[in-house]
């Protein structure tokens, strides 16, 4: 396989790792990194379902005492029961959205303003949330109650919409409900688990007619590239929000937003290519 092949996928697999569990949409950095390297094609987009695998795989080597411990509690433990069940009742909405939703909103809304719109609306949400006064009554993911699941459920159903960040929206969502930043952000997490398994596992079954053994070789530095960005991303946002607010991430998302018009304007990335 060819080494600039390699370096590409490696280079989107870090893009991927990095932006994954972040409040600034891994989706619209996809499409810029996508587009620079001119790997946007059919391809291209199914090596970034593929690689988002691994951005799973981190979290769950991260947290996989807690995850072992669920497993192995089903049935029997009331903690285990009750994160196994806020899980799927935050996971529902965005599920049963995305399937009656997704093809209208992927034909109208990937677009550039649409995409700038969602990083710059998103970012003054974030300073928003991060200026008013809040409450915490919730500490830990152990706390949650199924209505504060469904609450963040809808708030993860937001991202549906092309540039607003999954992560960002169920954190920020759950900051605004009265949970802690650790626990949205942990819970933020667990949810990535489930949502973009199977949406990676869905995609990949749909576009089965693209999987070619010739493309293992890419597959697995982007894999492997994702995870180890994603696995450290994740340890420093952990320790970053015990002492920083998420502010810096809505300026950067302003930052971005200008440099999707302004890309978009002179001609320079696709940004129809999601």
């Amino acid at each position: 396989m060819e080494p600039l092949l390699l370096l590409k996928a490696m280079i989107l697999g870090i893009v991927e790792g990095l932006t994954e569990f972040l409040p600034i949409s891994s989706t619209g950095h996809l499409i810029l990194a996508g587009d620079l390297l001119d790997f946007n094609d059919d391809r291209g987009k199914l090596f970034e379902i593929v690689i988002q695998s691994g951005a799973i795989l981190a979290v769950c080597w991260e947290y996989r005492e807690r995850i072992g411990r669920t497993f192995s509690g089903l049935g029997r433990d009331r903690l285990a029961n009750r994160l196994v069940l806020n899980l799927a009742i935050a996971f529902l909405p965005l599920a049963i959205l995305g399937l009656a939703f997704g093809k209208a909103i992927k034909s109208h809304l990937f677009a550039p303003v649409p995409v700038a719109i969602a990083f710059i609306v998103g970012a003054f949400v974030i300073l928003w949330a991060e200026r008013r006064e809040h409450r915490i009554r919730i500490e830990s993911v152990d706390e949650i109650r199924p209505l504060d699941a469904i609450k963040l459920g809808f708030a993860q159903a937001v991202a549906l919409i092309p540039g607003t960040s999954r992560s960002g929206a169920t954190i920020i969502g759950g900051l605004l409900f009265g949970l802690s930043r650790k626990a949205a952000t942990e819970f933020s997490f667990f949810l990535a688990i489930p949502t973009l398994g199977l949406a990676t596992i869905y995609q990949l079954y749909k576009e089965r007619a693209l999987l070619s053994v010739n493309d293992i070789g890419m597959w697995v530095v982007g894999f492997v590239a994702a995870f180890v960005s994603a696995f450290f991303c994740v340890r420093w946002l952990l320790r970053y929000i015990s002492s920083h607010d998420f502010t810096v991430f809505a300026w950067y998302r302003i930052v971005f937003g200008i440099v999707v018009l302004l890309t978009w304007q002179l001609g320079l990335v696709d940004w129809t290519a999601g």
